[in-house]
């Protein structure tokens, strides 16, 4: 079943669980209810806003993530399930074993994922289009060459060739814009990785000892384009803020239809397929990642 993605932001909330459904009321009214064994991100976006505890554990024990946000919209926390997995123990040690050649292989085919679905959204006739695909044939293993940044180089400067733009978390926007849609992604990748058994804080590239989320991080990746393409439609249509347009543009993103390993489904659900096969290769039984751009 593909899960929903429920985002509050209307000031005055009350979240409570009834019958195990997710009940939203503002103003003493009831404004929705959502089955919330159909929540797969639920997104606090709004200081005045209260929750039960036993809505948030109705909402965990389905298997939901829920992150809460600041004034800025930046995830604040991100709450996981930690038993959607009946082999997680055993799973996690086998992602704790894998040996570092093992990871710097899945980091190269991360690093080609990515590159090749950058190009997707260039023009066919930018000159970038052509250089990054032939960055992505000459990865190294743990992409010691530094493929990565410099596709970025090229990609970002296709990308928003009609603007003065650097990506930088606190920079001017469309920052704020791909900040939104990264904090979406990265709250699901991190979901998908708990649902697959695995622990989101042991990367396979990523290791900064503060970053809770180094193996999300690894894995979204290559799925960073499909946000990168949306924030494009939004700044030609005049979007400088995030606001309620922006918020379901960008979420829609999570059920926009792609292609992984020539499976063709939702993106959550492709986010889903890349986390079971990531197990699988750091467990030993596949050596090749279920990915997007291929």
């Amino acid at each position: 079943m593909i899960k929903r993605t429920v985002e509050i932001s209307s000031p005055g909330s009350y979240l409570h669980v009834e019958q195990e459904n997710l009940v939203i009321e503002r103003d003493g009214s009831e404004i929705g209810r959502v089955p919330c064994e159909d929540i797969g991100l639920l997104i606090l976006d709004t200081p005045r806003l209260s929750m039960t505890q036993a809505a948030m554990n109705a909402c965990a024990q389905s298997g939901a993530a829920i992150v809460v946000c600041g004034p800025d919209h930046h995830p604040n926390a991100i709450q996981l399930p930690l038993a959607g997995n009946v082999l997680h123990a055993q799973r996690i040690r086998a992602q704790a074993e894998a040996k570092k050649p093992v990871q710097k292989r899945l980091w190269q085919q991360v690093v080609q994922a990515k590159l090749r679905v950058q190009t997707q959204f260039l023009p066919k006739a930018h000159p970038n289009r052509n250089r990054i695909m032939e960055v992505a044939k000459d990865v190294k293993s743990g992409d010691t060459g530094n493929a990565e940044a410099f596709g970025a180089k090229l990609y970002w400067a296709a990308l928003f060739e009609d603007i003065k733009f650097r990506r930088a978390r606190d920079g001017e926007p469309p920052n704020n814009l791909l900040n939104y849609g990264y904090m979406v992604l990265r709250a699901t990748v991190a979901r998908a990785l708990c649902g697959a058994g695995l622990h989101p804080a042991l990367g396979i590239h990523h290791s900064h000892r503060e970053n809770p989320f180094a193996l999300a991080d690894d894995l979204m990746e290559p799925y960073r384009p499909f946000f990168d393409s949306r924030v494009r439609t939004l700044w030609d249509m005049g979007k400088r803020e995030i606001d309620r347009e922006c918020k379901e543009v960008l979420l829609g993103a999570l059920s926009a239809p792609i292609s992984v390993d020539g499976n063709r489904g939702p993106l959550m659900v492709g986010i889903q397929r890349s986390a079971a096969s990531l197990y699988q290769c750091l467990a030993g039984e596949s050596d090749r990642l279920a990915l997007p751009g291929r």
